[in-house]
């Protein structure tokens, strides 16, 4: 049976890219999230969140036709994934149990309630991580996660720029040979970007969210720009990962104490735009960690498949 977590945790992650376009916006013509105010690159939770989910499928590759998980175990289906129909995974629950399901309502007994709450969380890794509103057609409930992610944000302004593309090819045989659809490409020449977030101990307990989760979540953080690539994002790269692991249940210390002990320095003349990852140092404080408090650095973690 997998035990939850029994201690808070909180993390500062850091990633970069190089001539990528790491989240665009589709309101702006998909150029590159910025700080109106400020000229900071952008990368929005949801975004973090799409990727982890991409990971934990690949390596755990559980299909969701695959055999419900039985009863204490949890299993690693994903939720929300492309072209999936929500309400059609909801009803794997009250299939589960023999209920009906009527629309919109949760079952009449608290205990099924329940028992169709808990079904998704134990069988799927991103409700039991990252909560789900499961409450529309088929009711399944709804929970707070137990992970939740601040926008990433650029330790420098970015630079968005935007490129004119052609094709050689064309989609019809009447089409002349100098007809050379345009496109454009959008993109940020380098960014490193700053990732805070925080994992609840008492929202565990409610969804399930194990030990072995938490070192998943850690493994796809680092990895889950190696299999995800494409052209528009460019080199997008895992960097560093620090987890503060609390003592307690509630945490013994505020967050904002801890996300302040990791500094960014740049190693350039301010001057001169920065283009890579040796651009910077980031150091940390350990002398200073609140008592009741453990630090983790990673550079690096295997991955698990």
């Amino acid at each position: 049976m997998a035990e939850t977590i029994k201690h808070r945790y909180d993390f500062v992650f850091f990633c970069d890219v190089r001539n990528g376009n790491p989240n665009g916006d589709p309101d702006a013509g998909n150029m590159p999230r910025v700080d109106p105010e400020t000229g900071k690159g952008i990368i929005s939770d949801v975004c973090i969140k799409r990727k982890i989910r991409n990971y934990v499928d690949l390596v755990k590759g559980m299909d969701i036709d695959a055999p419900d998980v039985e009863e204490g175990d949890l299993g690693f289906k994903i939720y929300v994934q492309e072209g999936a129909v929500l309400n059609k995974r909801n009803e794997k629950a009250y299939v589960h149990y023999g209920l009906k399901p009527e629309r919109t309502k949760l079952p009449k007994k608290v205990e099924d309630q329940r028992r169709v709450t808990k079904f998704m969380c134990d069988n799927f890794f991103d409700i039991r991580t990252f909560g789900a509103v499961m409450t529309t057609g088929i009711n399944c409930g709804q929970v707070r996660g137990p992970v939740q992610l601040c926008f990433g944000e650029s330790v420098d302004p970015v630079m968005p720029l935007e490129m004119s593309i052609t094709r050689m090819a064309a989609t019809e045989e009447n089409e002349g040979k100098d007809n050379k659809t345009m496109g454009r490409k959008q993109y940020i020449p380098y960014g490193l970007y700053r990732i805070e977030g925080f994992i609840s101990a008492a929202l565990a307990e409610q969804t399930g969210f194990s030990e072995d989760d938490l070192h998943l979540l850690c493994e796809a953080l680092m990895n889950m720009f190696e299999s995800d690539r494409s052209a528009s994002r460019g080199l997008m790269t895992s960097r560093k990962l620090f987890l503060f692991k609390h003592e307690s249940k509630l945490g013994n210390a505020p967050a904002e104490r801890l996300f302040d002990l990791v500094k960014v320095e740049r190693i350039i003349p301010d001057e001169q735009e920065a283009r890579a990852f040796s651009d910077y140092r980031i150091d940390f404080d350990a002398e200073d960690l609140p008592a009741g408090v453990m630090a983790e650095e990673f550079d690096y973690i295997a991955p698990s498949a």
